[in-house]
């Protein structure tokens, strides 16, 4: 993943100071793109442990078309809960809880989670039902009789519906190609947060590409990454300087499940990552 450190090094050194949403303070550059062949191993990031459980069970999550909250809590995974937090505490129920009891009420209280745990027509929403359309039906069904074409495209950006979501999609719009019997996917992310966002939602996309390939029956070929407004938080830069410190590892394989014949159907136990040796963990706080 040494192209993920140039990235990292090329926007620290030649990228802009902005102000921005979160009154965190990024560092900017816009207009960036970096492929990853898949060929050369799954792209999830060595210089830092990333946590690949969470990634899974949002991307399922994703499919699903679920927008709340709970299924990703019930399973261990914390990365939407300060959304619908700070949400909660502009209702007339909020009792002074702290966000981990906030997390416990959605655990142990599904009619709560059903009030507050909803993100609004977020991403899983958009790919299953976009004004009616099952975008991936539709992708999976054009890959399979018309491979050629140029319309396959999944988007999460639905103008009409922004107002109603928690968080605008960042990763907002997908392409698919075939070429020589090999998948590949380019998206557009309006919004990329460098240190904690892109890691994921490389080895996301990534791992829906691996996925597709495989209930199409194609194979695997490129991840195309291009980013709008491609930033590191300015709380984020010495998480960033301590990865440049240290040598990327050899890439893990990611083996997945090959019975699996329909996209809907895949499990968690469906993916198994081999040969996964990273640095430790860094820590950073999202900005809300």
């Amino acid at each position: 993943m040494r192209k993920y450190l140039d990235m990292c090094l090329d926007i620290l050194t030649n990228g802009t100071k902005k102000s921005d949403r979160t009154n965190t303070g990024t560092i900017s550059m816009f207009g960036y793109q970096v492929k990853y062949d898949l060929s050369e191993g799954f792209p999830l990031l060595t210089t830092k442990k990333v946590h690949l459980k969470s990634i899974i069970y949002e991307l399922l999550w994703f499919i699903s078309g679920d927008t709340n909250i709970r299924y990703l809590v019930l399973n261990g995974v914390n990365i939407w809960n300060e959304w619908p937090y700070d949400n909660y505490k502009k209702s007339p129920d909020y009792k002074n809880e702290t966000l981990k009891q906030f997390v416990e009420k959605i655990k142990n209280d599904e009619e709560f989670a059903n009030k507050y745990g909803n993100l609004g027509p977020v991403y899983g929403s958009q790919w299953r039902n976009f004004n009616g359309i099952d975008q991936i039906s539709e992708l999976i069904n054009g890959l399979k009789n018309n491979p050629d074409s140029r319309r396959h495209i999944i988007s999460a950006w639905n103008p009409a519906e922004i107002k109603d979501m928690m968080l605008p999609p960042c990763h907002a719009f997908m392409q698919f190609y075939v070429n020589d019997n090999k998948l590949s996917l380019q998206l557009y992310q309006r919004s990329a947060d460098i240190f904690l966002g892109v890691p994921f939602n490389i080895a996301s996309y990534s791992l829906f590409l691996m996925m597709v390939a495989q209930v199409t029956n194609l194979e695997v070929g490129e991840f195309i990454h291009t980013m709008g407004d491609a930033h590191i938080y300015l709380n984020h830069v010495d998480q960033i300087n301590l990865q440049l410190t240290r040598t990327p590892k050899k890439l893990p394989k990611m083996v997945i499940n090959k019975d699996i014949v329909n996209i809907t159907d895949f499990k968690y136990e469906d993916f198994t990552l081999e040969d996964y040796d990273p640095y430790p963990l860094i820590k950073g706080v999202v900005a809300v």
